[in-house]
This record gives structure tokens, C-alpha cells and sequence, in this order.
């Protein structure tokens, strides 16, 4: 009995060397945006959605095996190697500057005023053998390189890789609210030029008029800027895009509204299906001539949740879109569909 016992505890509880991934849920966007007098009392929802991550027991993997829009997935692959902490903070990261980008853009597409700055390059990751381990880190913003400023993460790429390999450079960077300098070689990367081995994305301010809050709760990751657009323009505006349907989707959305593609889109589908969304947006890249020669198989993020929803969502309607105006236009042409 004791081994029957000892065999049920750990088929439900055993923790195993890998993660499942499935779908998440499928939230009302009202509970997160709030505007001053711009509050939103049209009816239906924006959703965002997520997919939900935990290390895998026996019987979650079971069920995961047995599920086609659930998967297995290696600790390497979720967290690219860095610790729940680092992970954590790179998460939140992603979901602060999609919801700084979503502001530009729905303020941009309702002109209102709204202003963007160029804060530097925010570190993702530094290499093991990197010169600049130990004094750059994960969550450290870098403002300048030898005295000079860009406005943008190609600007900083193209000055550093311009100087020599092995040539001392003096990085000017933000650490925990303070100001800080560090001067050491430049490695040589990959690519035969001259690098300082981080990982490394744009670090931007939005601000807008009026003001507007956006409180992701423990959601993170960058893919719900497309939603966070749509919400924050309709209470901005006051339009009515929604005329009452429960709108989900996913996708990230840059400072020029264009939208990008997201990971787990399958999984999405599933939780917009649960909280009963009739429209699902999905981004569409048009994939190059690179890309599917060495990816036989490839789908764009439209193809998979257009599948996806043939198969467990045969009511729900999935519209692609290359920007946040094409989600817009689909909206203000499609009031009853």
C-alpha cells in the first residue's frame, strides 16, 4: 500500500526536468488601462492572452502528450539558461516597453499628444565571455559609449562595431537608479567585428496627454502590444470598435504600429475560444525566400491560429493583420461580423 502510495504522489506531483506550456487565459483589458475621464463604458472586451508555463509533473506531461495544442518544452528553451529571477526580469522588461510602444501608437493613430524618448539600450544578457561580465548586467540600461548618445539600438551597434577588436571602450550605463562607468576591451564576435557581448533592446519613455496607466498584474513578455493599443484607443477616442463582441488576439507592436509575431499563438487561440471571443487578431509576416527554404514546413502566426481555430474554434473568426491600422480599419468596416 505504501508503494501504491509513494507511485500516486509522484505521478502528481513528481517535478520533472522539462516545462508545459498551454493556454492561458484570456483577460478583460478594461482592468487594466485606466484613463481620467476617458473611462471605457462601451460593452463588450478586449482581451489579452497568455499561455501559461510550469515545470512538468507525470500526469501534466501525460496530458500534454495526449493534446496537440499543448507542449514539452526543455527548462533551456523557456528560460534561454538564466534564472527564474533574470527571466522574470527580462519578462517584466518586455511587457513595460510594449505597453510604452502601445500608448505611442494609439496616441499617434487618435493625434493626441505623445512624446517618445530614447533612453539607451537596456541589457538582456551578457555573455560568459564577455570583457563586460561582472560590471554590466541583466536590467542595466546603457546611455553612452565613449562619451556618445544614439537614439536608437542600431546607432550603438554601428558605432562599436566600427572600432577595432581589442580596443578599450568606456561604457556610461544606469544600475539600479545610478549612474555608473566601466572601460574594458572590445571581444570579437561571431561576425568578425567588434563587440561587448550583451544581449541588448531599445529602452524608451512614453508620454502622453492625457495621462493614461496601464497595470499588467503578473502578466509579461511583449505580446500583448497589439491589444493594449486597441484598448487604449477606443477609451481615448471614445469610438465604439467593439459593438459589444469579445475581441482577443496577440502580436507586438513597434513605435510605427507595425505588429509582430509572438510565440504559443496556438495556445491563445484555445484561451480566447474559452473566454468566448468571436474575433481573434493574429499577426502575419510574410515569410522570406531565407526562411522557407530552410524551414520546410514554416507557418506564419496567422496560418497556425487560423488551423487552430478551424479545429477548436470553428465559430471564432481569425483576422490577420501587418499593424495596428489594419486591426483598426477591420473594426470600423466590420462593425457586425
Amino acid at each position: 500500500m505504501l508503494v501504491a502510495v509513494a507511485a500516486i504522489l509522484a505521478f502528481f506531483m513528481l517535478p520533472l526536468p522539462r516545462y508545459i506550456e498551454g493556454p492561458g487565459e484570456a483577460d478583460d483589458l478594461k482592468a487594466f488601462v485606466t484613463m481620467p475621464h476617458h473611462q471605457d463604458k462601451q460593452k463588450g472586451k478586449f482581451m489579452i492572452t497568455s499561455v501559461t508555463v510550469a515545470q512538468a509533473r507525470p500526469v501534466s506531461y501525460l496530458y500534454a502528450k495526449l493534446k496537440s495544442y499543448y507542449s514539452i518544452e526543455p527548462a533551456s528553451s523557456v528560460t534561454g539558461g538564466a534564472s527564474n529571477a533574470t527571466y522574470d526580469k527580462v519578462q517584466d522588461f518586455y511587457m513595460q516597453s510594449a505597453i510604452n510602444e502601445s500608448i505611442y501608437t494609439a496616441y499617434k493613430a487618435a493625434k493626441r499628444p505623445v512624446t517618445r524618448k530614447y533612453l539607451g539600450i537596456y541589457v538582456l544578457s551578457v555573455a560568459a565571455n564577455s570583457p563586460f561580465k561582472g560590471h554590466l548586467a541583466v536590467g542595466d540600461t546603457v546611455t553612452k559609449v565613449n562619451g556618445h548618445h544614439f537614439n536608437s539600438m542600431t546607432g550603438y551597434q554601428h558605432y562599436i562595431q566600427r572600432q577595432k577588436v581589442h580596443q578599450k571602450l568606456t561604457v556610461t550605463y544606469r544600475h539600479q537608479g545610478k549612474t555608473k562607468k566601466t572601460t574594458a576591451k572590445l571581444m570579437k564576435l561571431s561576425t568578425g567585428k567588434a563587440g561587448i557581448g550583451i544581449t541588448l533592446t531599445d529602452n524608451v519613455k512614453v508620454q502622453a496627454k492625457p495621462k493614461v496607466t496601464v497595470d499588467p498584474g503578473n502578466i509579461g513578455g511583449p505580446s500583448g502590444g497589439l491589444m493594449f493599443s486597441l484598448q487604449i484607443y477606443q477609451q481615448l477616442t471614445g469610438e465604439n470598435l467593439r459593438h459589444g463582441r469579445k475581441i482577443a488576439g496577440t502580436g507586438t507592436v513597434d513605435s510605427h504600429g507595425n505588429v509582430g509575431e509572438i510565440g504559443g499563438i496556438d495556445k491563445k487561440v484555445i484561451a480566447a475560444k474559452r473566454a468566448g471571443a468571436t474575433i481573434f487578431f493574429a499577426p502575419y509576416v510574410k515569410p522570406t525566400k531565407t526562411v522557407l527554404k530552410y524551414e520546410e514546413n514554416h507557418q506564419t502566426n496567422y496560418q497556425l491560429a487560423k488551423k487552430t481555430a478551424k479545429k477548436n474554434a470553428p465559430n471564432m473568426k481569425v483576422v490577420p493583420v501587418r499593424s495596428f491600422k489594419d486591426a483598426l480599419h477591420y473594426l470600423q468596416t466590420h462593425p457586425k461580423s
